[in-house]
């Protein structure tokens, strides 16, 4: 299928969103515009495509990810979301992925670990293995990752949010009790811990 430029589209001062087929493709440079001499109503070569997506694109999202990682530690589905919203073609999404993965730059069993450790003294587990998911990490993963990590007793982080808000578990007031033990249960602890910590 041949592709043909039917859009430039100027982004920025800098960037074009490159038009392929009248759909959105990917975004260049001026100065690339320039030097491969691309323009409206042209047909692009399958050679040239892969030239644009190997040594143009496929570069740039590999730095982009090694910038990203630089910052802080994400995962892989973190990294996509990213690069998507930077318009990269899925294809060189999935490569540039493929690099960082292969150099274990990003690792989504390592980050669920370093989170879990990280947090596991403040946060329940439910609460932790919910916010990782939302980081797209499997939940396969989250468990093995909890196995790794040093258990913590929920009656002791119960007991710490009880003394950070000023509850006292001898507390006779049903509508406080109440009002905490939904807060406890938002935070991801289980009832029968709840009840097991404060009773």
């Amino acid at each position: 299928m041949s592709m043909m430029v039917t859009r430039l589209e100027q982004v920025n001062k800098r960037k074009c969103r490159v038009y392929l087929n009248d759909e959105p493709a990917f975004l260049l440079f001026y100065h690339e515009i320039e030097e491969y001499h691309i323009q409206e109503g042209q047909e692009l070569s399958n050679a040239l495509c892969q030239e644009l997506a190997d040594q143009i694109l496929g570069k740039r999202a590999k730095v982009r990810c090694m910038d990203l990682l630089q910052i802080s530690d994400k995962t892989e589905q973190e990294l996509v979301r990213k690069l998507h919203q930077e318009e990269y073609p899925e294809t060189v999404i999935r490569e540039a992925l493929d690099y960082v993965k292969s150099y274990h730059y990003v690792d989504d069993f390592r980050y669920a670990r370093n989170y879990i450790d990280s947090r596991k003294d403040g946060k329940s587990r439910q609460q932790i293995s919910y916010e990782l998911l939302g980081k797209g990490i499997r939940s396969e993963l989250i468990g093995q990752a909890w196995e790794e990590a040093e258990p913590v007793d929920p009656t002791i982080l119960i007991l710490r949010w009880a003394k950070k808000k000023h509850f006292d578990p001898q507390c006779k007031d049903e509508s406080e009790r109440r009002k905490f033990y939904q807060f406890l249960l938002r935070k991801g602890f289980l009832f029968s811990d709840i009840k097991k910590a404060l009773t």
